[in-house]
């Protein structure tokens, strides 16, 4: 196999095998471009919604339905919600750090 292709199999098969972590049942969750408040709001997940976490940065302190916390989780490229708002099932970090 070509490095190249071999490389987009094995990105297919990381995101293939992501973890989804639901956000709180009857919650509408605001995406933003950044961990707070203050940055731009990108989009909303409807309740119900799962995210994969593909690392973790601290921000803005946010309180929620799963506690207080200054957590943010990057869901995709530019994009991040608190995880007072994600069912992790950890008051700390379940990913990496954010580069």
């Amino acid at each position: 196999m070509e490095a190249s292709a071999e490389a987009s199999a094995q990105a297919a098969a990381a995101v293939a095998a992501q973890t989804l972590y639901s956000i709180a049942p009857g919650y509408t969750l605001n995406v933003r471009s950044g961990p707070g408040t203050q940055y731009r709001l990108i989009r909303t997940l409807a309740p119900g919604s799962k995210v994969p976490i593909f690392c973790q940065r601290p921000g803005e302190t946010i309180s929620g339905p799963y506690g207080t916390t200054k957590i943010w989780d990057n869901i995709e490229v530019g994009e991040y919600v608190s995880d007072a708002y994600v069912r992790t099932g950890s008051d700390g970090y379940v990913a990496s750090r954010c580069a």
